[in-house]
């Protein structure tokens, strides 16, 4: 019985599987078991920003596992503090909590901003249609979609979905009970749709008005995913509180909360905690991320080749304007929306060696790694043009 088969019968099925097996991952491409090289244009869902066994991550887990794996949250860790300084440096200064996962940094915010509005005499919480920060029953509550939350209920109290990108909506729903207001600057598995600028703007304006937080979620968008290393730098505004994970631990579970300086002292001791939260292998991996970021200029590498993956599905678009409906995104992290679902697509794309992700049953979701060279972007938009020709013919 093959790898494939015994999932089958041992695992909860809560995935949709690839029919692959996979050996092992080599830069931007998954090798099966008989030797197949995929190009992987979802990076282990916007996981492996440097691609699979990076020389620098491998070495940063190599040194760090040979000293210690774990020794608990009651130490302080030399990787923590050198990775938590790295993520401040680029996020206005803020404190950092570390935690697992994008899930528990969205329990961390929600937990935070619970306190704090109880000083403050607030106690909603606001998120957005298409909205996404996990599969916990606390990101769950602040989140739209039945698809995620039916028979799961109910949920915690004091929570409001507004429309996402409706700034008549933002002014309907906001008042001064508000504590915090979570947001995508893309939504992510809403379909990769960025926040508009005007509704940003209309955000902002109310927070000065009723005295909110912003929790920016940057758990697909931050780490250079969209050509700047947070996705809210692209609207100009600084948030309160910021979500991270996926990219982060370079394939490692590491989650992280960024806080601002006015609210490091909401959380006292006691209050919050994890014990695998910033796992000192999972940091070491974290900090080769950042390095090699600076050092192989990758965020400017996400601008150019997404750029190029822009061009190429504007030209298809151009050519099928009754099958593609929209190309949307920033950087390598790129959504493309069909007219409608199309039976086995990602089946399709496998059998020609190139992985990619669906959400909302036809919007294609890219979010490969942000190694992707311009040549392996061409060949994959090679294959989406000769696909696209025998599907839409």
């Amino acid at each position: 019985m093959n790898t494939f088969d015994r999932d089958l019968a041992i695992m909860v099925p809560t995935y949709s599987r690839l029919p692959l097996e996979i050996d092992k991952g080599e830069g931007c491409y998954l090798v099966d078991k008989e030797g197949k090289r995929y190009l992987d244009l979802f990076g282990g869902l916007a996981v492996n920003a440097l691609g699979y066994a990076h020389p620098d991550i491998v070495a940063a887990v190599e040194g760090q596992i040979r000293k210690h794996g774990h020794i608990s949250n009651l130490f302080a860790q030399d990787a923590q503090v050198e990775l938590a300084e790295l993520l401040s440096k680029e996020s206005d200064g803020k404190r950092v909590f570390f935690c697992n996962t994008g899930a528990e940094a969205t329990e961390s915010a929600i937990k935070l901003a619970r306190k704090w509005g109880s000083q403050h005499g607030k106690n909603t919480l606001v998120g957005f249609t298409g909205g996404f920060h996990g599969r916990t029953t606390g990101a769950l509550a602040i989140m739209a979609n039945e698809k995620y939350r039916a028979g799961f209920g109910p949920f915690i109290e004091g929570c409001r979905h507004l429309e996402f990108n409706n700034p008549e909506d933002l002014e309907r729903g906001i008042d001064a009970s508000t504590a915090a207001v979570f947001i995508e600057p893309i939504q992510g598995e809403g379909g990769v749709v960025p926040a508009t600028e005007e509704f940003i703007d209309t955000l902002v304006r109310l927070r000065a008005k009723f005295g909110f937080l912003i929790v920016s979620d940057e758990i697909q968008t931050g780490i250079g995913r969209t050509g700047t290393f947070w996705g809210y730098e692209r609207f100009g505004f600084q948030p309160d509180l910021i979500t991270a994970a996926k990219a982060i631990g370079g394939g490692l579970p590491l989650g992280v909360l960024l806080v601002g300086d006015s609210l490091k002292d909401v959380y006292g001791l006691g209050n919050h905690g994890t014990t695998f939260g910033g796992n000192p292998v999972a940091c070491a991996a974290g900090i080769a991320v950042m390095q090699t970021l600076q050092q192989e200029r990758l965020i400017d590498n996400a601008r150019s080749v997404g750029e190029v993956f822009r061009e190429g599905f504007l030209q298809l678009k151009e050519r099928y304007p009754n099958h593609i409906v929209d190309v949307r995104g920033a950087g390598l992290m790129i959504g493309v929306e069909l007219a409608e679902p199309i039976e086995n697509l990602r089946e399709q794309f496998l059998s020609r060696g190139v992985l990619i992700n669906i959400t909302h049953q036809r919007v294609i979701r890219l979010l490969p790694p942000l190694i992707l060279s311009e040549q392996q972007a061409r060949e994959a938009l090679d294959t989406f043009t000769h696909i696209f020709a025998q599907v839409f013919s």
